[in-house]
C-alpha cells in the first residue's frame, strides 16, 4: 500500500506547477490562487482487526477508511493546505495507551507497531483523529508536525504559502477517554507551540494582514491579501472551531491582536478573514460572495468517503465554481481501501492555480 502511495506520488509530482516560477507571480495576491489541501492530514488507517469490530456495532464508521501520505509527501505531490487536530495534554501521557490496542489483541491479533519512541507521553499538543479508535498518526506531537514542515520549507525555498488549519478537540465520545478541555489558556498554548518552531516572520498572522488599519476585517476588505511574493516561505494557521472556541481564544488577543491564528468569524466581525464553509453545494453563492468581497474560504471536495465511493465529482465542481481559495480532499490520490477512481485534481493535473 505504502510502495503504491509512493509510486504515485513520483508520477503525479512531475506535473505540478509552481507559481514561484509563473510570468504572473508578482502580481498575484493570496486570494487569487485555489488550492487543493487535505483533510485530517496526519492520518494514518485503523487497523483492519480494529476497524472490522467497529462496523460491527457502527457500520457508519466506514466514513473513517482513508489515510493519508506523510506531510512532507503532501507537500511535495504539490498540495498546499494541511489539517492537523490537536489534543490538549500539558502534562503528557493523558493519551498512551488506547483502548483500540486492546480491542485488537482480544480478537486473536496483534496490533501494529505503536508509539514506540513513547511520544505521548511527552508533554504537549498530541495529534491524531479520534481517541482510543482512530489513534494513529504520522505525527503524534504537534511539535514534530510543525519541525516537518519547517524543514521541508526550508528544503523547498520559494514556495507558495501554505495554509494549515488546526481542530481544537476535546469532544466527549460516549465510552471512550474524556479528552482535557481546550480552555483559553490551552488554546493559547497552540501558539506557544507554534513559535516554539516557527520564527514570526515566517507566519501570516492576523498582524501582518491588518497592517496600518485598525481590524483584520477591514484591511482585507479595503487593502486586501498580500502578493505571493511577499509571503513566498510562509505560514498561514487558523483555527477552525466555532463561536465558544474562537471567541476563547480570542480572550487573549482582543481585535486578534498579537494573535498567530486567523479565527474562522462570519462576515462583518472585525476579526472576519478567513472563513471555512465545508459544504459548496449549500452554500454555493455564499461562498462566491464571499470570495468576491475579498474574504478567504475553505470549503470540501469530499466527506465521510461519499463521494470517492459513489465516483461523485459533483461538490468538487461547486468547490472549484464558488471561487473558494482552498479545497480540502481526502483523495488527492484513490483510495487504497475500495475500488474506485475518484481523484481530487485540477485539469492541469496540478494542486495549485491561478483563479483569475
Amino acid at each position: 500500500m505504502k510502495l503504491l502511495y509512493t509510486l504515485m506520488v513520483l508520477i503525479v509530482s512531475t506535473v505540478f506547477f509552481n507559481y514561484s516560477s509563473h510570468k504572473n507571480f508578482e502580481e498575484t495576491k493570496l486570494n487569487e490562487i485555489q488550492v487543493i489541501g487535505s483533510h485530517n492530514s496526519y492520518k494514518i488507517a485503523i487497523e483492519k482487526p480494529l476497524f472490522d469490530y467497529l462496523l460491527e456495532t457502527r457500520p457508519e464508521l466506514s466514513s473513517l477508511e482513508y489515510e493519508h501520505i506523510p506531510l512532507s509527501e503532501q507537500l511535495d505531490l504539490g498540495l498546499r493546505s494541511l489539517e492537523l487536530d490537536v489534543f490538549y495534554d500539558p502534562e503528557g501521557g493523558y493519551y498512551a495507551g488506547p483502548k483500540g490496542l486492546d480491542i485488537v489483541s482480544s480478537k486473536g491479533a496483534s496490533p501494529q507497531p505503536f508509539d514506540e519512541e513513547e511520544k505521548l507521553k511527552l508533554p504537549g499538543l498530541k495529534v491524531f483523529h479520534v481517541q482510543e479508535i482512530d489513534f494513529r498518526s504520522h505525527q503524534l506531537l504537534f511539535k514534530d508536525a510543525l519541525e516537518e514542515l519547517k524543514n521541508w520549507s526550508q528544503a523547498n525555498e520559494g514556495h507558495t504559502p501554505i495554509i494549515i488549519t488546526i481542530n481544537a478537540k476535546d469532544a466527549e465520545i460516549p465510552g471512550m477517554r474524556k479528552p482535557l478541555p481546550f480552555t483559553a489558556e490551552a488554546l493559547q498554548s497552540i501558539d506557544t507551540e507554534i513559535l516554539r518552531v516557527f520564527d514570526e516572520s515566517q507566519l501570516i498572522s492576523p498582524d501582518r494582514i491588518r497592517g496600518n488599519f485598525d481590524l483584520v476585517e477591514q484591511a482585507v476588505l479595503t487593502n486586501g491579501w498580500p502578493l505571493l511574493s511577499e509571503v513566498k516561505n510562509g505560514f498561514m494557521f487558523v483555527l477552525d472551531e466555532g463561536e465558544e472556541k474562537s471567541d476563547a481564544y480570542l480572550s487573549h488577543f482582543p481585535n486578534s491582536e498579537g494573535a498567530l491564528m486567523f479565527v474562522n468569524k462570519e462576515e462583518g466581525n472585525p476579526n472576519a478573514a478567513f472563513m471555512i464553509i465545508n459544504d459548496p453545494i449549500k452554500n454555493f453563492e455564499k461562498i462566491k460572495n464571499l470570495v468576491s468581497l475579498g474574504y478567504m474560504v475553505r470549503t470540501r471536495a469530499d466527506a465521510n468517503t461519499k463521494e470517492a465511493r459513489e465516483n461523485d465529482y459533483g461538490r468538487f465542481e461547486k468547490a472549484k465554481a464558488s471561487g473558494a481559495q482552498v479545497i480540502t480532499t481526502d483523495y488527492y490520490l484513490p483510495s487504497t481501501f475500495f475500488e474506485s477512481d475518484f481523484k481530487v485534481v485540477f485539469e492541469d493535473g496540478g494542486y495549485e492555480r491561478k483563479k483569475y
